[in-house]
């Protein structure tokens, strides 16, 4: 690769390149919000890239234990507040693409950004929460997954 090419602490690695296909879809699916979290999400690259150049294999240790215990809190939380799985369980893409991205939409929101769409938004997921609600108080009240009959919400 060219020098000029070369970025510091941003080498074609797997994780870079996973940031640049992440940061390229969200920009497509939102641009303001895309734009402004792409240098978010390279600066955290170039930072993980920069520890495990520094530290080698015991940076990846700490954030392999890190992420597993994000993941056993998530499922705990989900669990004991909301009483269901989490969506990783409804749909890999949802769970892995969108809820990121949704976090950030959340962040954005409450400064101020596209206040319609959070409205349209806000009324859709009351919408679906109430359908949740109304289907998992009929029957025995149990709703795997927020699934009735067999069929997502």
């Amino acid at each position: 690769m060219p020098h000029w090419l070369i970025i510091p602490n941003l080498p074609s690695n797997l994780g870079t390149i996973a940031t640049l296909v992440y940061a390229t879809l969200y920009i497509l699916m939102e641009p303001v919000a895309g734009g402004l979290l792409a240098p978010l999400m390279l600066a955290g690259t170039a930072y993980a890239n920069h520890l495990t150049s520094t530290y080698g294999q015991t940076a990846n240790y700490w954030a392999l234990g890190l992420h597993i215990f994000s993941w056993i809190a998530q499922f705990v939380g989900h669990g004991v507040f909301e009483g269901r799985a989490p969506a990783l369980m409804d749909n890999l893409v949802q769970a892995f693409f969108l809820a990121p991205f949704f976090v950030w939409m959340e962040i954005l929101f409450r400064l101020g950004y596209r206040p319609g769409l959070r409205n349209r938004l806000d009324k859709a997921v009351e919408k679906e929460v109430q359908r949740y609600r109304s289907s998992k108080t009929k029957g025995n009240g149990a709703v795997p997954n927020g699934k009735v009959n067999g069929k997502a919400n």
